[in-house]
């Protein structure tokens, strides 16, 4: 029996840490030389809201700035993170690729569902060769919505996906499994909040755990 798993990719396969706040102190530096920010980078404040749209981000950290200066400080982050990613500043979280291996021989599809950009996640995937592995990869930027949700319905649609998961470590992807008919497992990881995970179906504390799961959920190994 094949089975459809769709990861998250910041905070669920990707270490965002390692390369987040250098990318954003670089754009605040940026800030203040361009457009007269003052005060430090608000990385806290970025943490809470880890997770949304880069254009959520912006109007997040940059209320009184303009539509046009938004649209820099994101082009100019964009640029910084996909620079770290390709110079190895970055890291995938533990065991990626070995439980990418297992899930193929378990007759899994996989496929990534982000609010990253394109040439961000491209860069990712491309810099820790997961093409190998992933069947399609896919950003918030292929609706119009900008709405997790939304996007998970587009894969389901795309490739008639009848049965899978959704496995990611923030409230949006819990809830775009469950809206899609899908399973949610939710990973206690660096940004996860635990009054979100209490309403995925599943909770990991580890991506190695995740098997189990599909081993407890009745998916057939191939061979078994």
């Amino acid at each position: 029996m094949n089975t459809s798993i769709i990861f998250d990719m910041d905070g669920t396969l990707f270490r965002t840490e390692t390369i987040l706040e250098k990318a954003l102190d670089e754009t605040f530096h940026f800030l203040r030389k361009n457009e007269g920010w003052e005060g430090d980078t608000p990385i806290e404040q970025y943490r809470e809201i880890m997770g949304v749209p880069l254009p959520v981000v912006w109007e997040t950290l940059l209320p009184d700035y303009s539509v046009s200066v938004r649209g820099a400080a994101d082009d100019y982050f964009l640029n910084r993170l996909i620079e770290n990613i390709r110079s190895g500043n970055g890291a995938l979280y533990p065991g990626v690729t070995a439980l990418f291996e297992k899930l193929t021989a378990m007759n899994c599809t996989l496929y990534i569902a982000s609010n990253g950009l394109i040439p961000y996640l491209e860069a990712i995937v491309s810099h820790y060769d997961l093409h190998d592995w992933i069947t399609a990869t896919y950003s918030i930027e292929h609706i119009e919505t900008l709405n997790k949700s939304d996007l998970v319905a587009h894969i389901v649609t795309t490739h008639n996906i009848q049965d899978g998961f959704v496995v990611g470590d923030r409230l949006s992807d819990i809830v775009a499994a469950q809206t899609n008919g899908l399973t949610a497992v939710g990973c206690r990881f660096d940004f996860s909040q635990e009054e979100e995970l209490r309403q995925a179906d599943h909770v990991i504390n580890r991506l190695a755990d995740l098997p189990d799961i599909l081993s407890k959920s009745h998916i057939s190994v191939e061979g078994n």
